[in-house]
């Protein structure tokens, strides 16, 4: 381990893409599974933009992670679980940066039991892990 990351002993996916054009460019998987256009925020372009991207994998995997955390609590996460990603481009002093919000539903449950199982996924989710101290998130339940 150097300076404190974690290398993991068993890669379990590496997930590939090949972009060009940057922000007005495309993007494309190594299977080919994933094939877009990318604009920048904001423009007139159809594709898609990182910032977007970026919600919908950490949205994706932080279900999976309350997955996770319900199952060792011994509870069912209800089927119309939903997590609505927000992630903001900002830029202070000439500088950009990322900022979250992570709105989560999970409908049935009561507070104290989906706030206990967000703050546990918070802590397994590889997303939360990558942005923790790096970026402003916030966690809300809706």
């Amino acid at each position: 381990m150097e300076n404190n990351i974690l290398q993991p002993e068993k890669v379990l996916y590496t997930g590939k893409t090949h972009t060009t054009g940057g922000r007005e460019g495309a993007s494309q998987s190594s299977d080919n599974r994933l094939d877009i256009k990318l604009s920048s925020p904001g423009s007139a372009g159809s594709g898609t933009n990182p910032e977007q991207l970026f919600a919908a994998g950490w949205s994706a995997c932080f279900i999976g992670a309350m997955g996770i955390a319900a199952a060792q609590m011994k509870i069912k996460l209800p089927a119309e679980t939903a997590v609505d990603a927000e992630v903001d481009l900002g830029m202070t002093d000439g500088a950009y940066f990322l900022q979250a919000r992570l709105n989560v539903s999970l409908p049935g449950l009561d507070t104290e039991t989906a706030r206990a199982i967000t703050d546990a996924a918070h802590q397994t989710c590889p997303y939360s892990k990558a942005t923790r101290g790096n970026i402003g998130v916030t966690i809300n339940l809706i």
